[in-house]
């Protein structure tokens, strides 16, 4: 009975150590991040295309005045 408590005891502390390591975890936030990150600088990108678009139609509608 001794040896089988100690082999239950053994695979038990075995499991708990998996399933409590905090490798997966890391992963699993570092992934996260960086997935709001690029969310973040697609967000960004188009909020600067679009000014960066405006202001250029404007720079060409002075331009066309100018021409005149």
């Amino acid at each position: 009975m001794t040896t089988l408590m100690v082999s239950v005891l053994a695979f038990v502390s075995g499991v708990k150590d998996r399933v409590s390591s905090e490798k997966g975890a890391t992963a699993t936030e570092y992934s996260l991040l960086i997935a709001f990150i690029a969310f973040a600088i697609v967000i960004g990108v188009g909020a600067f295309g679009t000014a960066l678009n405006g202001w250029f139609d404007e720079l060409g509608d002075h331009v066309a005045l100018w021409s005149n």
